[in-house]
């Protein structure tokens, strides 16, 4: 078998990947045991939080791309929360099938109540770590993504309107 010589950058952001890849499954597990006793796991936390930072109700489609999910998981998803009442749909008058996900009362309030719990856990969790190495781990999480998604420097910068 021939196996190419790969390079210490390479060999570098595979480790990254593979440590990522244990990190994002540690994270779930731990979101869907904060958020339990509210009825959320992470993936309908996640949800929730991606409605609450858009700044105007969107469609689902939407949602998905923004959190980089695939749209029948969200929708799936969606379709679960509505049944509990935490979004709504609403018509949206640029698609006619292409309904507006929307926050209810008890949505927000129990999203608020996740954040709540969020808020004492990741001040627990960040304690002893040096904000400018999270912030270099931050970079280069980013430059990742910004690679994969296939946009070049120049039209990152332009997107960020640098």
């Amino acid at each position: 078998m021939h196996k190419t010589k790969g390079t210490p950058a390479g060999d570098a952001v595979t480790s990254l990947i593979l440590d990522l890849f244990r990190l994002n499954n540690q994270l779930l597990a731990a979101g869907d045991r904060l958020v339990a006793r509210l009825g959320l796991t992470s993936a309908r936390w996640q949800i929730l939080g991606a409605i609450v930072v858009a700044d105007y109700p969107q469609p689902v489609a939407w949602l998905a791309r923004n959190l980089g999910a695939n749209r029948q998981n969200v929708q799936r998803i969606i379709n679960d929360l509505a049944k509990e009442g935490l979004v709504a749909f609403e018509a949206n008058p640029h698609h006619r099938r292409a309904q507006l996900v929307i926050l209810t009362d008890k949505g927000r309030q129990t999203f608020d109540a996740a954040m709540g719990l969020q808020t004492p856990w990741i001040y627990s969790l960040s304690e002893g770590l040096l904000v400018k190495d999270i912030e270099t781990t931050h970079r280069v999480i980013m430059a990742l993504r910004q690679k994969l998604s296939g946009k070049g420097e120049a039209e990152r910068r332009h997107d960020e309107g640098d």
